[in-house]
């Protein structure tokens, strides 16, 4: 019940702890906790850092996803 309602959380949360934490290995929990600390300590500035990530990884995605090659036109 708890991974269920994690990975949900996760996958429309852009993903963006996940994602940071395999790419430096470290548990996205981590990732997570520390990005709250940060929020917290410096009144959720962090937030836009975050949301440069989200916005990053969707074009990424986005562009991944319609790569194509010069013979399927």
């Amino acid at each position: 019940m708890i991974e269920r309602l994690r990975s949900n959380l996760e996958r429309f949360g852009f993903e963006v702890c996940a994602r940071s934490g395999a790419r430096m290995g470290i548990a996205p929990g981590v990732v997570r906790r520390y990005f709250i600390y940060t929020s917290f300590l410096t009144f959720g500035s962090p937030v836009i850092l975050y949301l440069v990530l989200a916005f990053w990884i969707q074009i990424k995605d986005h562009l991944r996803s319609r790569r194509h090659s010069v013979l399927d036109i």
